[in-house]
């Protein structure tokens, strides 16, 4: 019997595909960077084509260097980064040009304009979403009538909208299946997660044909069976999550209160509020944290949209930085008598501003800033953000901030300086696991759990692990004299009032 586990991540700056054995332990990764593309100032796109081609690549390079078949993997879990959106020719498969990837603002009048006839509040109690263009359903509409004939085409069925899973599933299964899971589907502003289907009015209200959408099914199901010439062999789809729900599996947050955060291109903080769809009064928003066996569990979310993105940042344009892996040394240099501030709002501002018409700016400058001040400010960015994220949710729920634990992964956290800076910002503890890679964790999870190899939540999470920790130095009063100079530079920078 096939004993392997075949994770897709497909994440905003490039792919990676993982095996897994049958106990979970990473066999071998590989990863692809893609092309970004910048056509407008807060437009952010993707190649449709360039994305599949990683995928295909990562994965067959993985199973020739684990020494692998297709025959001996029992099923794929996918995740992926969650609302860049896309359509494609449901005949041919060809997407009609490049996907508009989940930073891009180019919505934000779109939104607005919706948020004036009203319907916000429906919004917000069918999808726990706030108008913005963050999400996929505004940026599906703008596809629909930026593309000359889409609307047309897509009325008569002939067109396919799709997330980057469900794409990557149309790919695979050589347009069989036309499909997603919940947590991707609960990112679209047009599909009721307390309802756990596709909402007519929310459709309705942003001019998108049902037609285009794709079948929901749970977390763990079966997707379909990829083509036998992709791989060399039909292998089942059996585990899909977004990458921020995947995380939260991956990092074993099954039970309510437990948090986690991910540091990836963006920063994305989630705490489980199990069966109840907590309606966030501090500008967070409710989603899906996962569903299994027709079971829906739930989560709120604060999003951060650049985090490792802002150490890009330094690299490729400001090129201060050769390697990402620098900036954390560059950073502990610091000269610390100078408080500077950096607000990444490089394509607005997440939560809990939710002002997508800010922009980037740099507070403090004096003649003594240079390059590891900037990386410092961009580094403690991320992290006060992650204040605000942690603070809002205890808002929400209730709960007493000093009993945080925040589980990390994403490639930032492989810094020991942001972590423990993280730690002293929030006065909390950081745990972070030994394996970094929780997303592909998570949908290898969820494929290995469709296939049979383990059951439910309750050995995966008591699973012992090794990792490392990290406590706050910081006294109580820096912490707040810093924290206030963050919030003055964040008002300092917003254009509109929220």
């Amino acid at each position: 019997m096939p004993d392997y586990i075949l994770a897709i991540d497909q994440g905003t700056t490039s792919s990676r595909a993982i095996i897994y054995d049958s106990r979970l332990t990473p066999v071998t990764s590989v990863q692809q960077e893609f092309t970004q593309y910048f056509p407008a100032p807060g437009w952010v796109e993707h190649d449709p084509e360039e994305i599949w081609e990683s995928v295909v690549s990562c994965c067959k390079s993985a199973i020739d260097k684990a020494g692998l078949s297709a025959h001996d993997i029992a099923g794929i879990g996918i995740t992926n980064q969650r609302e860049t959106t896309l359509i494609w020719d449901r005949e041919t498969g060809k997407p009609l040009g490049r996907a508009i990837v989940w930073q891009d603002r180019r919505t934000a009048g779109q939104c607005e304009a919706l948020r004036r006839t009203g319907i916000e509040p429906m919004v917000r109690e069918r999808t726990g979403m706030l108008l913005d263009p963050y999400f996929a359903g505004t940026k599906l509409a703008w596809l629909l009538d930026a593309i000359p004939g889409a609307r047309a085409r897509a009325s008569d069925g002939r067109i396919a909208f799709g997330t980057i899973d469900s794409f990557l599933i149309w790919r695979l299964t050589g347009g069989a299946r036309h499909v997603t899971d919940a947590t991707n589907a609960s990112r679209t502003l047009l599909f009721n997660i307390r309802t756990g289907d596709w909402d007519k009015d929310l459709c309705q209200a942003l001019s998108v044909p049902m037609s285009v959408l794709p079948e929901v099914l749970d977390c763990a199901a079966e997707f379909g069976v990829s083509d036998p010439q992709v791989f060399g062999a039909a292998i089942p789809i059996r585990g899909v999550a977004g990458d921020q729900q995947a995380a939260v599996i991956g990092q074993k947050c099954f039970k309510p209160g437990m948090v986690k955060s991910t540091y990836g291109t963006g920063c994305f903080v989630l705490i489980n509020t199990g069966e109840r769809c907590v309606q966030s009064e501090n500008r967070l928003i409710s989603t899906i944290a996962y569903r299994l066996s027709g079971k829906t569990t739930y989560a709120l979310e604060g999003s951060i949209f650049m985090a490792g993105a802002v150490v890009q940042w330094l690299r490729d344009a400001l090129k201060i930085i050769e390697t990402a892996s620098e900036v954390g040394d560059l950073a502990a240099g610091s000269d610390t008598d100078i408080d500077i501030y950096m607000v990444p709002a490089f394509v607005g501002l997440g939560a809990p501003w939710w002002d997508a018409n800010a922009r980037g700016a740099v507070f403090g400058l004096t003649r003594n800033t240079g390059r590891s001040e900037l990386a410092r400010a961009a580094l403690e960015a991320v992290c006060f953000q992650t204040w605000d994220l942690i603070d809002a949710m205890h808002k929400d729920c209730g709960n007493d901030k000093g009993e945080t634990i925040l589980r990390v992964d994403g490639g930032m956290t492989a810094s020991d300086w942001t972590m423990q800076r993280l730690s002293d910002v929030l006065g909390a503890p950081i745990e972070r696991p030994e394996d970094l890679e929780t997303t592909a964790l998570g949908a290898a999870w969820l494929a290995g759990l469709q296939s049979g190899f383990w059951s439910e939540t309750d050995s995966f999470a008591t699973n012992a692990e090794t990792g490392t920790r990290f406590e706050p130095e910081w006294d109580t009063e820096l912490r707040k004299r810093r924290v206030e100079g963050w919030h003055d530079a964040v008002h300092r920078t917003l254009v509109q009032t929220n």
